[in-house]
């Protein structure tokens, strides 16, 4: 609140200091602050940028503090770099009910250019991986791993599941983003989970981002559930 005040009465929290206000990542560095081109301000430790066609409708506040609207932080943390970090504050945006992606899709192209508008229509625009594709993802990543390779799309307790090591008796399920956002196909995905483990099966779920973006991460997950699993078996 202290960085906007201290820019004047237009200006608003925004980049990725309004992301982390939104909820849409957890940390950012410094502070971002955009104010009405034409306006000269210069703070220590701040970063003020200057926009054209700043307007009301652009305004909200969280927490009593001005900040960009979502639509207008997204494609402003689409202006800079990791794109894996605009990827996930999209997807929280649309858990979070901050953004309708489809009708974001329909209007994104009547939008004035702006930096980061172009990476963001391209990311609205690109396809979630189909199944064979993250298959083969995860496929690679078990194999850098060094654990044996698991079953696949087999059929177990009435539903089909994407990786299965039955000497181990580990399932592993990978959500694509096209198969796994509704609350339908959670719940779905919920009971087919313990089903499993009813019938004494350990589950493991990984979502497409972390597949893509995390595969160090999941191949440790992996590596220590498979000798926490062989153990016990043994």
């Amino acid at each position: 609140m202290a960085a906007v005040l201290c820019c004047g009465q237009d200006a608003l929290l925004s980049h990725g200091s309004a992301a982390v206000l939104w909820g849409l990542c957890r940390t950012t560095r410094g502070i971002d602050i955009v104010v009405p081109e034409g306006t000269y301000r210069r703070r220590s430790g701040i970063r003020v940028h200057r926009r054209s066609g700043l307007r009301e409708e652009h305004r909200r506040e969280v927490a009593r503090i001005p900040v960009t609207d979502p639509v207008s932080t997204l494609i402003d943390l689409a202006a800079q770099p990791p794109k894996w970090k605009l990827e996930r504050a999209l997807n929280e945006a649309d858990r979070l009910d901050l953004v309708d992606l489809e009708a974001l899709r329909a209007t994104i192209d009547l939008l004035p250019r702006r930096p980061g508008l172009a990476c963001l229509r391209r990311l609205l625009g690109a396809q979630p991986l189909t199944e064979s594709g993250l298959e083969r993802r995860f496929l690679a990543i078990v194999r850098l791993a060094g654990i044996p390779m698991p079953e696949t799309q087999a059929k177990l307790n009435g539903y089909r599941v994407d990786f299965y090591w039955p000497d181990l008796g580990l399932v592993v399920e990978a959500d694509s983003w096209r198969h796994h956002r509704t609350s339908g196909e959670q719940t779905t995905d919920h009971r087919r989970d313990q089903v499993h483990m009813a019938a004494g099966l350990a589950t493991l779920r990984f979502a497409e981002d972390q597949i893509r973006h995390e595969p160090d991460e999941v191949s440790r997950t992996l590596v220590t559930v498979a000798a926490q699993l062989s153990e016990a078996s043994g």
